[in-house]
């Protein structure tokens, strides 16, 4: 907790800093009023969009009674309302919990996912996306995209923005720098926030799940078809929310992944297991 808010923190300041930077004081105040306009948006439609986006179909008891049974048996466990429940029609295994808060979440997986896991390693991938849910990662993976997401902005039309008080003394060579490195600075402070929530997802889903070997094996699987395909429309702004990055080894934005090494995760699950394991 202390290193994400560490990271928005940074985040936030980088914000301000390219607003005082390219439009002077009342640069800084445009930018934060930007900043909470973008995150305002995100914590409303977020949700919304994503589900369209991958063409989600929302399912219940009756239509998919197993994947159902699974989702409110872990709820019911972790003490967590019941959120939507949605299958996403792609052949390539992953999954992702969206949603403003605990009360409005929903969770999606593919169908592909479906057919690759046994029960035991889909209660612990849906283990993952609930403690998402549980820890508030949701706002906190779209409020950082948004903020990245402007940052970018202002870095790439700044110089032809103008305003601040120091145009005419302004160094370009400086403000080209900025222009690359601010979007660069702010993926890398995305990214990291993302790989935090990452880590304690995983723990709280073997908790929940009560088999962190089951995900380990999960992520094993997911990550075996991952590199090798990319999942159909997948957008660098929607990347984090995957429980394994979308895109596949081939694609460059592969390099700025969003989430840590599968290996470790794996090899912090297992360890988590072994502890299990000995306090019973």
């Amino acid at each position: 907790m202390l290193k994400t808010t560490f990271l928005m923190s940074l985040l936030t300041v980088l914000l301000v800093m390219l607003g005082n930077y390219f439009g002077g004081a009342n640069g800084m105040v445009m930018m934060l009023v930007i900043s909470l306009g973008m995150n305002f948006f995100a914590y409303w439609n977020s949700d919304k969009m994503v589900l369209a986006h991958y063409n989600a179909r929302q399912i219940d008891a009756n239509s998919a009674p197993e994947l159902f049974g699974i989702v409110r048996k872990l709820t019911t466990k972790g003490k967590l309302p019941m959120p939507k429940v949605y299958i996403i029609n792609s052949a390539v295994p992953n999954a992702f919990a969206t949603g403003r808060n605990p009360e409005h979440a929903a969770v999606a997986v593919t169908s592909g996912l479906l057919n690759m896991l046994s029960d035991d390693e889909l209660a612990g991938v849906l283990g993952h996306e609930l403690s998402h849910v549980k820890h508030g990662d949701i706002l906190i993976g779209s409020v950082a995209a948004a903020m990245a997401g402007v940052i970018t902005t202002i870095a790439h039309w700044g110089m032809f923005l103008g305003g601040g008080s120091d145009d005419d003394n302004r160094n370009p060579i400086v403000s080209i720098a900025i222009m690359i490195l601010a979007p660069l600075a702010a993926s890398l402070i995305q990214m990291a926030v993302s790989r935090s929530r990452e880590y304690m997802a995983d723990q709280g889903g073997g908790e929940l799940s009560g088999n962190p070997n089951a995900l380990a094996d999960a992520l094993l699987k997911i990550q075996g078809v991952a590199t090798q395909r990319t999942f159909p429309n997948a957008s660098t702004n929607t990347a984090h929310m995957f429980i394994i990055c979308p895109f596949s080894a081939k694609d460059m934005q592969a390099l700025f992944s969003t989430h840590p090494a599968t290996a470790e995760r794996v090899k912090r699950l297992r360890a988590q297991a072994a502890g299990m394991s000995a306090h019973n």
